[in-house]
């Protein structure tokens, strides 16, 4: 390895860790916010099955493909599986073909968003507007007129048939 190599293995590796440190200080500035309802994490881990909580409260992604409610098609709400707010109508659903439940647009007053700094790229997380619990993220390749796909975790929702 030559010094320049060296200098420019350093430098990246350097603005990778900023851009990580960003990223972790911005997540921190949002987890701040407060919501209608708060739990201690004893009692969230109490309410929800450990794969609901890891969706939830930790942000984490189901297996694609997973989800029982990726083949669900009759009509109802789909509710928050964290405070049961009812946040999205299957007349928004539809198959995206990726492997999670996907809407077109959630029930007004729903949801709130924020970036996610996560990755390399920013995206936008959607969550539950009342207790903050973590649904997925919102993407620009969805069907018109909107052209928004809400790819959202299975695991963070609760079906209620019409």
């Amino acid at each position: 390895m030559n010094r320049r190599t060296l200098l420019f293995s350093t430098a990246s590796l350097a603005a990778l860790g900023a851009i990580g440190g960003a990223g972790y200080l911005l997540r921190a500035r949002d987890e701040a916010t407060t919501f209608e309802i708060t739990r201690s994490d004893k009692d969230w881990r109490a309410r929800l099955t450990p794969n609901q909580y890891a969706v939830l409260r930790q942000a984490g992604t189901e297996q694609q493909g997973s989800s029982p409610l990726l083949n669900e098609t009759r009509e109802g709400r789909y509710h928050c599986a964290g405070c049961d707010l009812a946040v999205y109508s299957s007349k928004h659903k539809y198959d995206s073909q990726t492997g999670w439940p996907s809407f077109t647009r959630s029930l007004a007053n729903a949801i709130g968003t924020k970036p996610d700094y996560r990755v390399l790229q920013t995206l936008t997380e959607v969550h539950c507007r009342r207790c903050g619990g973590h649904f997925g993220h919102i993407f620009d390749d969805g069907p018109p007129p909107l052209g928004k796909r809400h790819c959202i975790n299975g695991l963070a929702l609760e079906f209620r048939a019409a």
